[in-house]
Formats: structure tokens, sequence, C-alpha cells
């Protein structure tokens, strides 16, 4: 993982916009949390973080081996651990897993002391980004676009709970994305305003 430069000030300057809160990027598996998450950070000139990147790193081991060796439960509490101390440690743009945004006590805890946007895409835009990808342990199933449909289908009304909501069409540039996301922020001047 690469240096991450830490910032314990309230606030962070960025050209043209201070930012007084971490962004929480939750949503499915191939959402763009990622992608976008670091072309936003890029934009505000703040650290991208990632709390899967985090926990591999704990644990030198990738998120499929810790799943297969220690299994989900274990993974969702460190999991939350990462989450939280990333919240009270950086101000900037963090990417969390799919589930992550699942547990309850991560959605209070991400909305008591960041800001949670949901980067909403439809099945068929996530099926097309994941479907040849080996990297996701949830996935390894006999039929994975049933497991995704099943996972989505769960899941949607939760990350509906979102403080933000930005929506993927899959047609986009991400830094279209981006644009989107920051005008959503810009709704929330206790999270990011203009200077």
């Amino acid at each position: 993982m690469s240096e991450i430069k830490h910032n314990t000030d309230a606030k962070v300057r960025a050209p043209g916009l201070l930012l007084h809160k971490t962004v929480v990027l939750v949503g499915m598996m191939g959402a763009g949390k990622t992608a976008v998450g670091r072309a936003l950070a890029a934009r505000l000139a703040v650290p991208f973080l990632d709390s899967d990147a985090e926990i591999e790193s704990a644990a030198n081991m990738t998120i499929p081996e810790i799943f297969e060796r220690d299994g989900e439960p274990f993974f969702r509490d460190k999991e939350s651990q990462v989450i939280g101390r990333l919240l009270d440690e950086e101000k900037g743009i963090l990417s969390t897993g799919g589930g992550a945004f699942l547990a309850g006590h991560n959605r209070q805890m991400i909305t008591e002391r960041g800001v949670s946007v949901w980067l909403r895409a439809d099945l068929n835009v996530l099926w097309n980004r994941v479907k040849h990808k080996d990297t996701r342990p949830l996935l390894r199933t006999a039929d994975p676009y049933a497991t995704l449909r099943a996972l989505y289908e769960d899941r949607v009304p939760v990350y509906a709970q979102a403080d933000l909501t930005v929506t993927s069409d899959g047609e986009i540039s991400i830094d279209n994305m981006v644009d989107r996301v920051v005008d959503a922020l810009l709704t929330r001047p206790d999270v990011l305003e203009r200077t």
C-alpha cells in the first residue's frame, strides 16, 4: 500500500473546496467505489483510503484468503475496526467493501463521524463490471449472477439509508462521476463547502 500522510486537522484544504468530514463510499461490488474514490480524492487533494486494502495489509493476506481461513464473521469484525480507525485518523475519501454498510453499527459510526455516499448502479452495470474477476469471494458460487442478484436485492434497501446517493449508470466517465459526487457533497456544507 502506498504511504498515506496522516492529517489530524478537523478540516482539510483543497483547491477551492474545504472538506470537513471523511466521505465514505458505499455500495455493491463493481459500483466504482475504488475508481471513483481515487479520482475524488485527487480532485479534492485529500488522502484516498481503502478499508479492504488496509485489512489486507494488516493481515498480509488477500480478502479471499481471509474469508477462506477465518470466515466472513471474523472479516466483518476486522472491517469495523479498520473503518473506525480510519474515520478517527484521516480526513479523506474512504472506499469500503460491499458488505461494510450492512452492519448497523458501521452505518451509525459512518454517519456520526463522516458522511456516507451510495454509488448506486443497477444490476446489469454491476454484473458487466465483475463477471470476469475472480477477486470477489462472495461470487465464488455455481451461479455467480444469481448470487449477485440475491446480494443486490438484499443490500439495496440498506444502501438506500446512506446520507447521499449518486447514480452510476455505467455510461459516464469517472471524471463525470466525480462531478456528480462533488455536487452531492456540496448540498451538505457540514461536509464540503466552496472557499
